[in-house]
């Protein structure tokens, strides 16, 4: 590939990440808003694919120069492929975000939730005042949350090996030596 070609292609994928994260950001901030101002709301799981959303943004801003002419030329043809890697970084915030709440992932650098109690047995009102009520404790937590939303969506790679190494947390059995 010619180097003006490559400079084009460049120039065109960027202009399509711009447009998408506005658009992205746009339609997040509708729903965000919607249940915010109309339900009396807040949803944190929106926060969160926001957030996950401009990591994954980011991140393939920042390695875009570094990209494979094959790479370019799939990403320059494709509005779909440009959206991909920003929609896999929301997904992987609300995986984390579950990861959170579950407390299989858990520590001093990761958020801490106030989660409504469940009846004995469960209700679907229990599970309608999870999704309402559980929040972050404190605005410092709240901030964790933000951040690991970001980093999950910037690093294609953290939240599965976060999982790998959850899993490898759990296992009851010695590892070989």
């Amino acid at each position: 590939m010619e180097s003006g070609s490559r400079t084009e292609k460049l120039k065109q994928v960027t202009e399509r990440l711009i447009i998408m994260t506005f658009l992205g950001l746009l339609i997040i901030g509708a729903l965000f808003g919607y249940t915010l101002f109309y339900g009396q709301q807040l949803m944190i799981s929106w926060i969160c694919f926001c957030c996950g959303l401009i990591g994954g943004f980011v991140s393939i801003q920042q390695r875009i120069k570094k990209l494979t002419d094959e790479e370019l030329e799939l990403l320059s043809k494709s509005w779909f492929q440009v959206l991909l890697i920003p929609i896999y970084g929301g997904i992987f915030s609300l995986v984390l975000y579950i990861g959170f709440l579950s407390e299989v992932i858990k520590g001093p650098l990761f958020p801490h939730f106030v989660i409504p109690p469940f009846g004995d047995p469960p209700s679907r009102e229990d599970v309608i005042r999870f999704l309402q009520k559980t929040y972050p404790t404190s605005g410092q937590e709240f901030a964790k949350l933000l951040f690991w939303s970001f980093v999950a969506g910037f690093s294609e790679r953290f939240v599965p090996q976060l999982i790998d190494h959850s899993q490898t947390g759990v296992s009851d059995e010695p590892e070989a030596q």
